[in-house]
């Protein structure tokens, strides 16, 4: 297992500190899981490492018993004489991560729960991974820039693992973050402009000192971890719905759906790539202008402000990455209405669901689109973050 450039295709260790490749190109992880099999699901495992072995983690918890094999092991669980690596880094950095509810809406929408996290954020999942990837290889502190779920799960995984964490976020970012951030310990630094402006700060950073990032954008071990949410509404649901709605920002959680889905495509799961419909805000759209253009980049814009700040992204740096995939499954991108959010806000928190400005966007490009196209039926939407993550 390697790191591949996404650029030039050089190869490096994944032990590296080196957050990108020489010639600017992000890495790739040349990493071929097992074929997804429900038999391999570690049912007595309560977090995303139910799925471990499909993960690419240094070490895996397996049971040892002579004749017994690795399905028989995740369907029965460790039997009477049995040992279980309890050594293994996922082990002491999972906090229960995953495992969040699908929630009927009404007879349309089906909402899955991924603020049921440790930290009111979906971001749990790629962190979980990132940083028992960095405990395995023996980092001892990280670096990282966010607009506040990001940062806030990379504080408290790395708090679990024993590892220093300083997180970078723009000016405005929700106050609540931020105290949160701050009460795992980690240093804050907030950063006037926007939130590419931030990243950019962290990045200069990381260059000079040579501190592990521990991106969400750029390790591609975080989209390693998100992908499990495409596995937890296979085995909850029986089936993929027909249509999946998700925001698009830097494509944390876009990049791990679509490597899910193609998974148990490679799988012979499902028959076919479900309709999946990305969302971007109407005021911080790259993708969205590219996507209409036709264009391979992501369009240069200026972001303006948005209530949806976790996709406030003006320069997505996986963005030709992302419209590549967009072009290869006929995926659409939408935009929500910056009007219509405190209003889908509103109508979902009516509803018993209290969510964060993000969630709600994508939640009122969903009711855009049916106003536009007629009722979507069978449509999964991501409940990201939680609504007191996000008061201002």
């Amino acid at each position: 297992m390697d790191y591949v450039c996404s650029r030039c295709g050089h190869r490096e260790g994944i032990s590296t500190r080196r957050p990108r490749c020489d010639c600017g190109g992000l890495w790739k992880l040349d990493f071929k899981p097992a074929a997804f099999d429900p038999a391999l699901i570690d049912k007595y495992e309560w977090s995303i490492f139910r799925y471990r072995a499909f993960l690419p983690l240094e070490e895996t918890a397996q049971t040892t018993h002579k004749g017994r094999n690795t399905a028989q092991k995740a369907t029965q669980g460790p039997q009477h004489g049995e040992e279980t690596d309890l050594d293994a880094p996922w082990r002491s950095v999972s906090l229960g991560e995953g495992m969040t509810p699908v929630v009927r809406l009404d007879e349309d929408a089906l909402l899955k729960m991924d603020y049921f996290m440790p930290t009111l954020s979906f971001k749990d999942r790629g962190a979980a991974v990132l940083i028992a990837h960095c405990k395995a290889i023996g980092v001892d502190s990280v670096i990282q820039d966010s607009s506040g779920n990001a940062g806030n799960s990379i504080a408290a995984y790395s708090a679990r693992a024993g590892i220093r964490c300083e997180i970078f976020v723009p000016e405005g970012t929700s106050p609540a973050k931020i105290a949160m951030i701050r009460s795992h310990g980690a240093m804050v630094t907030i950063v006037p402009g926007s939130r590419d402006h931030c990243a950019e700060v962290c990045r200069e950073k990381v260059e000079h000192e040579g501190i592990y990032y521990a991106s969400h954008v750029y390790n591609p071990f975080f989209y390693e971890g998100t992908k499990t949410y495409i596995y937890e509404v296979w085995e909850q649901l029986g089936r993929i719905p027909s249509h999946i709605f998700v925001p698009l920002g830097n494509g944390t959680l876009f990049l791990g759906v679509v490597m899910g889905l193609e998974e148990l495509l490679a799988a012979d799961i499902i028959a076919k790539m479900p309709q999946i419909i990305a969302v971007q805000s109407e005021r911080c759209d790259p993708i969205a202008r590219a996507y209409e253009d036709g264009a391979p980049m992501p369009e240069r814009i200026t972001p303006l402000p948005t209530l949806a700040e976790g996709i406030a992204i003006g320069a997505p740096m996986r963005g030709e990455e992302i419209l590549k995939l967009i072009y290869r499954y006929h995926i659409k991108v939408i935009t929500a209405q910056e009007d219509r959010i405190l209003e889908a806000r509103a109508r979902l928190a009516a509803n018993g669901i209290y969510c964060e400005h993000t969630s709600a966007a994508t939640y009122a490009a969903y009711l855009s689109y049916c106003d536009q196209h007629g009722r979507m039926r069978d449509s999964l939407i991501p409940i990201c973050g939680a609504g007191l993550k996000s008061e201002h």
